[in-house]
């Protein structure tokens, strides 16, 4: 190879090891004090290495729904009163009332648990909605009175009553009751609402 050729290649080996090291930095997967092998790409750019690159992806939650799984928890919200309940997924935005849904297009919080956001699990219940064309992964969101919206991620969709796991308390939950359909989901961010 000529001089010019090897320079060439090791200015892309150079920005290729830059762009890696900045998504492991932004999705914060990996330590700080990564070995020289893992920052290089592996056997030049092999299968592994895009494995590795696709990994850390998923882990930032830039490359599809199995990033949902591995978010980070987030601290629960400050209380305040939920407004509506919208699920993009089912095209759902309903009122969101305190108290128990009367079949009048709005769904029901109960006032006797925590609100949407803040640490424990909120019940949120509405009669006839599609709640088991939820997958794992979709998002729930409920803006709020604070003008913020607690976005939730869907953890588990099951056809009876689902529970909250125990001794997570201080995690920020949503158990959303449709008839027979029961969805648990966790607070994976708030967002400002417009």
């Amino acid at each position: 190879m000529s001089r010019a050729q090897w320079a060439a290649v090791a200015l892309t080996v150079t920005l290729l090891c830059t762009g890696i090291a900045l998504l492991r930095g932004s999705s914060g997967a990996e330590p700080a004090a990564a070995s020289v092998t893992d920052a290089l790409p592996s056997r030049a750019l092999g299968l592994s290495g895009h494995r590795r690159l696709v990994r850390g992806l998923e882990q930032s939650g830039v490359h599809g729904p199995a990033a949902d799984r591995r978010t980070v928890a987030v601290p629960p919200m400050r209380a305040s009163r939920p407004l509506r309940l919208r699920i993009p997924s089912l095209g759902v935005d309903l009122p969101l009332a305190g108290g128990p849904q009367d079949g009048d297009g709005a769904a029901g919080w109960d006032t006797d648990g925590p609100a949407p956001g803040s640490a424990g699990t909120a019940v949120v219940t509405g009669d006839g909605l599609p709640l088991a064309g939820l997958r794992r992964g979709r998002v729930i969101e409920i803006p709020r009175a604070d003008h913020r919206t607690a976005v939730f991620t869907v953890e588990r969709v099951s056809p009876h009553a689902v529970t909250a796991p125990a001794g997570d308390t201080g995690l920020a939950r949503l158990r959303l009751v449709s008839g027979e359909t029961s969805v648990l989901a966790r607070l994976t961010g708030p967002r400002r609402s417009g």
